[in-house]
Order: structure tokens, then C-alpha cells, then sequence
């Protein structure tokens, strides 16, 4: 999208006027699109802001760059040197701002079934307005009194919420696997060829899986030693094997025709790539040989002189997190999505095998008579709305605390910074090994669940 186009969407501060003049020689986008960027755009600033709160290197260059920094530190009364607008308790406040802001705007789109209400043109415009409203919300949460508390309770609440976003991504992950199976082997009927993309994509991903947890194996372990990493990489191998005998195993199958290892074979390459994940994100073993020196183990060697160039991958780190964050949010905001975690799914016999499968024949509008074009815009709500606003308010809230959490480290905020985010943290390596063992329970629950209660209907 062009920067003229994203000018023309903050023109809409009163409404869809400004679109009109602004937009006109843009590509035409979609209502439901555009808002959504807009949304994901205000995020996007914010988050950034958290990280160079966070950062060391700014607060120097900041200290030494600018003019009268102590006597502007202490008129705007932040402390001495600014230390309260830096640091862990900083990004809290900010992060309390923008969750703030998401949860009223999900509270007031609560039930809009269509664009046309006063609330759903509040949702989808006044763009200008909304940035000045984050904005307070975010430097309003720095006058809140008794911060100690407010920082001790908020912690708790970011906890629980930023599990909840991990949560959700994990049932989208398995609604996702069973989707795809379900998609493809309905191809089968009318085309045998499907059958030989079934094979061929499981076997990628087992043979993905396998080959990383042997590569784990190779360069995270030695031969005396890494007694904790051979044994989560046990653990988890032995669960990707798991997984994959109940699948296929004939009670299942029974009561789950479409239950395959094309969804086992999924969920192992996520185990796999969550695994290596973890044991990146622990800190550094150090021991002295033979001859005096500090040397790490149970680690890469290759991998180290990457790290001591700190600038480098806090840049590259950072921007693939909040690019993997981002995703999430937008792919976790559809209406599909939405429908899955509420148990509404499509009928079996209602799937047209596809190759891109994750959406509708005709994209999200795919109803013509829902669809209006404007100057700049195509209003496709205009008889329903594609995604759902409330849900889409509430990710984004959720995934405001989990970008707290993680950019301030999880539980070790207190000497958190953003340039040593990335050297190791065993908050963040039991994050990740709990998320793995979350999702291999929530996939084996779907497998048995049929079994469990026999008088319920599933249709994973």
C-alpha cells in the first residue's frame, strides 16, 4: 500500500470524505482491509515505542545528543535522567494505554452485524481522532497513582493475557491442521492425484521434523553433558511419535474418519521448530577446558560470533518478532477464526478441495451483493460484515499484553533490555517448552475427545 493511500485513510478523520480526495489515484482496497491496516499500523507504532524504551543505547545517545536532557528530564518530572519514561515500568504504562484503547473499541462494536450503525462507522473511521485517543491513553497510564501496585498487578493481568494470545494461536494452529486434511482428502473423491499431495506434503514435514530434532541432537548435546537437553529432546521426539500412532490408530480412525498423519505430521514440525526455538533462548553454558579459557557448550559453535554482534540481531530479531506477532493478529482476526474457536464449522460434505484452502473461493467478500465501490474504497460490509469487530478488538488487546510481556522479558524485567533480548533467558525457554506441550495436549484432545464423549458431535 502506498504512503498516499495511507494518508488518504488518516484524511478520514470525520468519515469517508477525505478518502475520496486523497485516494483517487491509489489501487482500490477494501473497507474491511483498510481498517484493519489502519489497527495493525497503530500497534505496529506502539510497539516500536516499547522497544526503544527498552533500549540502553537510545537512553545514551538521547543523554548525550540532546540539549539540557537533565533539566528537560526534570521539568516534565520523569527523574533526573528520564528514568521514568525508560525501562520495563515504562513500556507497562504504554502497553496499559494500548490494551486500554483495543478493549473499549471491542467493548463498543460489541454485536455490529453490518457497516451502516454509528458504531461500526466509529470502528472504521475518524482515524486522526483515534491516534489522539491511543496517544492519551498511553501517557495517561503515567499519572496513575501508587505505581508500585499498579506495576505488580498489571504484571499479573499481562501474564494471563499474553498465555491467552499464546492459546489461541496454538487452536488456530491445530483447527488449521484438521482443516487442511480435511480440505485435501475431500479432493480424493473426485481426483486420486490429491491422495499423491497427501503423501508428498506428510512426508515433508515428518522428514523436516525428524531431520531438525537429529540436527538438535548433533549441535545442542555432547557426548558427557547436556543431560537437560537430551532429555527434553526426548521428551519431545517421543511425543511427535506419539502423536502420530494415535492418529492413525483404529479406535480413532473409527470415530474421526478424516483424523491423518498429514495434521500429526504438521504439529511435529511445529514441536520441532518450538523445540529449537527453546533451546536458542536459553542462556549460555559456560565451563573452563583444559586450558583455562571459558568455552559454551551445548550450543552451536557457528552460531556465537553472529551473536556478539548485538545490533545486528536485536534489528533482525526484533523486527521478525513483531513481524510473527503482526501475523498472528491479522490471520487470528478473520471470520474463519473466529467461527473455529466458537466451535462453527462447515459441513464435511459442503469442502471444495483447493490448493490455497485458507480462503473462501472468492476471498473474504465473496458476496457480490455485499460489495459497493466508492472512490479510493470498495465497501464490501455493505450488507454484513466480513470479520468480526469485538473479536478483532480483543486479539489485538490480547496481543498488546503479550507484547509487554515479551519485550520485557517475561519474568526477568527487571534487567531487561532490549539489546540483550536475544543472548538467553530461561523465563523465555519455559514459555516456549510450555507452548510446545500446550498444543501436543490440545491435539491429542481433539483425537480423543470423540472417544471420551461418545454422545457429543465433533467436526474437527
Amino acid at each position: 500500500m502506498s504512503a498516499q493511500c495511507c494518508a488518504g485513510q488518516l484524511a478520514c478523520c470525520c468519515g469517508t470524505a477525505g478518502c475520496s480526495l486523497c485516494c483517487g489515484c491509489c489501487p482500490k482496497i477494501r473497507q474491511s482491509r483498510s481498517t484493519r491496516f489502519m489497527y495493525a499500523l497503530y500497534f505496529i507504532l506502539v510497539s516500536v515505542l516499547c522497544c526503544i524504551m527498552m533500549s540502553q543505547t537510545v537512553a545514551n545517545e538521547m543523554k548525550e545528543h540532546i540539549p539540557f536532557y537533565e533539566d528537560i528530564c526534570k521539568g516534565i518530572k520523569a527523574g533526573d535522567t528520564c528514568e521514568k519514561l525508560v525501562g520495563y515500568s515504562a513500556v507497562y504504562r504504554v502497553c496499559f494505554g494500548m490494551a486500554c484503547f483495543f478493549f473499549i473499541f471491542g467493548l463498543l462494536t460489541l454485536n455490529i452485524n453490518n457497516s451502516k450503525s454509528c458504531r461500526a462507522y466509529i470502528h472504521n473511521g475518524f482515524w486522526f481522532f483515534k491516534l489522539l485517543l491511543l496517544g492519551a491513553m498511553c501517557s495517561g497510564a503515567f499519572f496513575i497513582p501508587d505505581q508500585e501496585t499498579f506495576l505488580n498487578a498489571w504484571r499479573y493481568v499481562g501474564a494471563i493475557g499474553a498465555f491467552l494470545f499464546i492459546g489461541i494461536q496454538l487452536i488456530l494452529l491445530v483447527e488449521f491442521a484438521h482443516k487442511w486434511n480435511k480440505n485435501w482428502t475431500a479432493g480424493t473423491a473426485h481426483n486420486k492425484l490429491w491422495y499423491a499431495s497427501l503423501s508428498l506434503v506428510t512426508l515433508i514435514m515428518y522428514s523436516i521434523a525428524a531431520g531438525g530434532l537429529i540436527l538438535m541432537a548433533v549441535f545442542y548435546t555432547q557426548k558427557d553433558g547436556c543431560m537437560e537437553n537430551k532429555i527434553l529432546l526426548g521428551v519431545n521426539g517421543g511425543l511427535c511419535v506419539l502423536i502420530s500412532l494415535v492418529a492413525i490408530s483404529p479406535c480413532v480412525q473409527n470415530r474421526q474418519p478424516h483424523s491423518g498423519l498429514l495434521q500429526s505430521g504438521l504439529i511435529s514440525c511445529y514441536v520441532t521448530y518450538l523445540t529449537f526455538s527453546a533451546l536458542s533462548s536459553k542462556p549460555e553454558e559456560v565451563v573452563l577446558d583444559a586450558h583455562g579459557k571459558n568455552i559454551t557448550i551445548c550450543a552451536p559453535a557457528f552460531g556465537q560470533d553472529l551473536y556478539r554482534d548485538e545490533n545486528l540481531v536485536t534489528g533482525l530479531g526484533t523486527t521478525l518478532l513483531f513481524a510473527c506477532i503482526l501475523y498472528s493478529c491479522l490471520t487470528s482476526t478473520t471470520r474463519s477464526s473466529s467461527d473455529a474457536l466458537q466451535g462453527r464449522y462447515a459441513a464435511p460434505e459442503l469442502e471444495v478441495a483447493r490448493c490455497c484452502f485458507c480462503f473462501g473461493p472468492y476471498g473474504d467478500a465473496e458476496d457480490p451483493q455485499n460489495m459497493k465501490e466508492g472512490p479510493g474504497v470498495i465497501y464490501d460490509e455493505k450488507r454484513s460484515t466480513v470479520y468480526s469487530y469485538s473479536y478483532f478488538h480483543g486479539v489485538f488487546f490480547l496481543a498488546s499484553l503479550y507484547v509487554m510481556m515479551t519485550v520485557t522479558n517475561w519474568f526477568n524485567y527487571e534487567s531487561a533490555y532490549i539489546e540483550t533480548f536475544f543472548s538467553g533467558s530461561w523465563s523465555i525457554f519455559w514459555v516456549k517448552m510450555a507452548s510446545c506441550w500446550v498444543c501436543v495436549l490440545l491435539y491429542l484432545w481433539t483425537l480423543v475427545a470423540p472417544l471420551c464423549c461418545p454422545t457429543r458431535q465433533f467436526y474437527v
